[in-house]
């Protein structure tokens, strides 16, 4: 009760002081070029009272109000005034160029909106957003953990789950290129950095279902993130307990090169070391990326994008007391350890892009992009535990302490894994306008080649009070302690294979989007289809069956004329396929079936936009409702972030839930939000009825609140809350997970970040002032789990010898951890 007394607390502290205000300010940014696509230098941008000036590359920016309509004048003395209007959010900002002759003036209004990207269902988040949140693994997903619909209990990684998928069911692209995921990864700590440098992101985009046919074959969500290309020279800098990163971006003086460069260092040692196990801990986890463009006219643009990573994850266990129970009976699970664990992830990813626009209504693409990831994971641990009953007497010598042991052991665990992967994909786009732009389509073609070397040996042998266990697929009698046990001796798990595959898959889609009205209300349209075919082959193993799946989608939007009200209505209806990739192919002894289905979801969305004004500032209410019917559906145990699939598509399953979120200008000049979410999703197994699957998480709250002191401006609040119920606990190895169904703690959060902003008002100071070198200058203090709760990610299930009951013991993640950070901009 007192955690929630703090949580409610701290959440009116934050919402009182939405009633201080300053007024927000927005910047528009660009290059002025003549008719000969040459940098005007000397013209004047100007707006009321303000103005600025291009320099000798044709560069300008100025600093506009927010939140309202702006006029901005272009002026030179041999070339014609452009007029051009604008409305921005608080804190965008817009890049705008502009091309001015000596014939005509230019009138014009810029609309700045994300019309398009409301009618097609998809959210966007503002960089500065995701640069600014307060979160134990910071970036783009520690913004979506705070969507509806979108639930995530580790924060320790950047996996996430989507109205009842996995973390394997989201696709990620960055700059139109899809990324992965490591292989092997099977727990958050292990991660280190997400794929996305959050300093070189210019636009963000999600959809959580019913997405267009135009993106990948997932079931669960898209994630589409464009990386910026620079205007200008620039640094950036940040440096904290957890790491640090070095950002540098260019451009040349033809302004036909640009480039931005990220560097970034993490060592998670400060919020491992929080967790209830004591260990030497020594983790190092760096990357680095590269975004190069090239535009030599406007015809062609050529882009390469880079990233080298390499994670080292050195972890030796020393001991472990988890207390659990109930208050009249309470128990504790003593572990004391022996060995170590020795992991690494090396990832080469590189890609190039050709963009070449025909004429203004015919655009074509060629992406082709290489993946390679070398993984290893190595360890041997011995535990040695004590389960036993805690002495609750206050003022014993004792307390706290186990007083009597209920049963002993030992757990001995080794893994030899190695695993290298190869992926190469290729792939041609074209986007075609027709009726003036009323009418749009899209198409696209793709291979792709997957090349898996693996290799897996890893067992696990379980001594309970001197007599090792069998596991219970050995049906031979053991009778211990009363008569000597005969039979042979085998690990408890035992999993050893060998795995050289070859995958190869051709895809493709066809969309069309419209425009039209229907009597006074605007209509959207959007229709297509996608294939996917693909086959397996190996050394080893029989090469598979050539698979094909097709995938028809389509979505409306209707916005009514209902004067003043800005409402959209969405429907969006479609199959979703998910190819097998290799991890799907495996199942849980290694063996590959090559003959996996495609696991087939339809989803149906209902959903409406609602932008409104409270207090003379923007809002925003989305709401949907959504089902999902899946079939073929590979059934997987959940442990940590590791999934481990069965691979014989012997299960239908559904989803179904509620989402909502409200977001706006709580405070004048930050956008904050809360958001709801309801989700029931079951599976049922070889019609054995339906049970609740892994990532069952029925209620979902998340509020990212953003604010500033009124009488400090200069410091800024960042408010980062979670509440979701808890999912299933998983069962031990061998169990029939139809006889456990208990479930694991509701997962409680609150991050808050406080930030001093020592450039705030650089534009009152006098030139020469040291801090005018600074485009951003702060100094950060972050309190990650505020309130110290206890939240679990998987159970340690544990055997009582004397009694056989198995206790299903919480693995807790981390507790309340500090932090200090300093961020710099040039």
């Amino acid at each position: 009760m007192k955690t929630n007394k703090y949580f409610f607390a701290l959440l009116f502290f934050t919402v009182s002081i939405i009633a201080f205000a300053q007024n927000p300010t927005a910047k528009v940014a660009g290059v002025v070029l003549d008719e000969n696509n040459k940098p005007v230098e000397g013209v004047n941008i100007s707006y009321q009272t303000k103005s600025s000036t291009t320099d000798v590359n044709g560069f300008y920016e100025i600093t506009v109000p927010a939140n309202q309509k702006v006029v901005l004048v272009f002026t030179h003395t041999s070339l014609k005034k452009i007029t051009a209007t604008f409305q921005l959010k608080p804190g965008e900002k817009f890049e705008y160029h502009v091309m001015m002759n000596d014939k005509a003036e230019q009138l014009g209004e810029v609309v700045i909106t994300s019309n398009k990207r409301r009618v097609q269902g998809i959210t966007s988040i503002e960089p500065e957003t995701i640069k600014k949140n307060t979160s134990a693994m910071p970036g783009v997903e520690s913004v979506l953990k705070t969507f509806a619909g979108v639930n995530a209990n580790n924060e320790l990684s950047s996996g996430y789950n989507v109205r009842g998928g996995n973390y394997d069911e989201n696709l990620v692209y960055v700059n139109e290129i899809e990324v992965y995921r490591p292989f092997l990864i099977r727990s958050g700590q292990q991660e280190g950095l997400s794929f996305t440098n959050t300093d070189m992101v210019q636009n963000v985009d999600f959809s959580a279902g019913g997405f267009q046919a135009k993106y990948g074959d997932k079931l669960s969500s898209v994630l589409d993130i464009t990386y910026r290309k620079p205007t200008k020279y620039s640094i950036a800098a940040e440096a904290s307990f957890l790491g640090g990163s070095l950002t540098g971006e260019g451009i040349s003086k033809n302004k036909k090169w640009s480039a931005i460069t990220g560097v970034r260092f993490r060592d998670n040692s400060l919020l491992v070391n929080s967790q209830e196990t004591s260990t030497n801990y020594h983790p190092t986890f760096i990357d680095v990326q590269t975004n190069v463009n090239f535009s030599p006219n406007k015809k062609w643009q050529f882009s390469f994008l880079g990233n080298a990573s390499q994670n080292k994850y050195n972890y030796q266990p020393l001991t472990r007391q988890t207390n659990f129970g109930t208050i009249d009976e309470p128990i504790a699970l003593q572990v004391f350890y022996e060995g170590q664990e020795n992991d690494k992830y090396r990832t080469l990813f590189g890609a190039f892009k050709t963009n070449f626009v025909a004429n203004e209504n015919n655009t074509y693409k060629l992406i082709t992009s290489v993946y390679h990831t070398q993984e290893q994971e190595y360890f041997d641990i011995l535990a040695a535990y004590y389960l036993g009953d805690v002495d609750t007497n206050i003022g014993s010598e004792t307390l706290g302490q186990v007083t009597y042991n209920r049963g002993i052991g030992t757990q001995l665990n080794h893994a030899r894994n190695d695993l290298d992967a190869l992926i190469f994909n290729a792939e041609v786009k074209g986007v075609h306008q027709m009726n003036n732009k009323k009418q749009q389509i899209e198409w696209g073609f793709k291979y792709a080649r997957e090349n898996i070397r693996d290799r897996i040996v890893e067992w696990e042998v379980i001594d309970s009070a001197g007599f090792s266990i069998n596991p219970p697929i050995l049906d031979l009698p053991n009778e211990q302690p009363y008569h000597p046990y005969l039979g042979p001796l085998a690990p408890y798990q035992n999993v050893r294979a060998t795995n050289f595959i070859d995958i190869n898959r051709f895809s493709g889609y066809a969309q069309w989007n419209t425009k039209t009205n229907l009597g006074e209300h605007q209509l959207w349209i959007t229709a297509g289809a996608r294939f996917h075919s693909w086959v397996v082959s190996g050394d080893n193993i029989p090469t598979g069956k050539t698979q094909t799946v097709f995938s028809p989608r389509v979505q409306f939007a209707l916005k009514p004329d209902w004067g003043e009200k800005d409402m959209l209505f969405r429907f969006a209806v479609g199959y979703y396929h998910q190819p097998p990739f290799y991890r799907e192919l495996r199942d849980m002894n290694g063996v590959v079936n090559p003959n996996v289905k495609a696991q087939q979801s339809i989803h149906f969305v209902l959903s409406n936009d609602y932008n409104f004004k409270m207090n003379n500032r923007p809002f925003k209410l989305v709401t949907e409702a959504y089902y999902k019917t899946m079939t073929d559906v590979n059934t997987y145990t959940l442990e940590n972030v590791r999934i481990r699939y069965r691979a014989n598509n012997d299960a239908t399953a559904y989803a179904y839930g509620f989402d909502a979120r409200l977001n706006g200008e709580f405070v004048p000049g930050t956008e904050s939000w809360l958001s709801f979410g309801y989700m029931k999703t079951e599976e049922n197994q070889n019609d054995r009825g339906y049970i609740a699957r892994p990532t069952d998480q029925r209620l979902k709250f998340g509020i990212l609140f953003q604010d500033y002191m009124p009488n400090i401006p200069n410091m800024k609040l960042y408010l980062n809350l979670v509440y979701n119920t808890g999912l299933p606990g998983g069962s031990p190895s061998y169990a029939d997970s139809y006889d456990y169904q208990n479930r694991l703690r509701d997962y409680r959060r609150a991050d808050v970040g406080f930030s001093y902003v020592l450039t705030e008002r650089n534009n009152e100071r006098p030139n020469g002032h040291w801090l005018k070198k600074f485009q951003d200058l702060s100094i950060g203090f972050e309190i990650f789990n505020l309130f110290n709760n206890q939240n679990a990610i998987t159970n340690t299930w544990v055997r009582d010898v004397y009694t056989k009951s198995q206790y299903g013991i919480p693995n807790y993640m981390t507790t309340r951890v500090f932090n200090v950070k300093l961020t710099a901009k040039l």
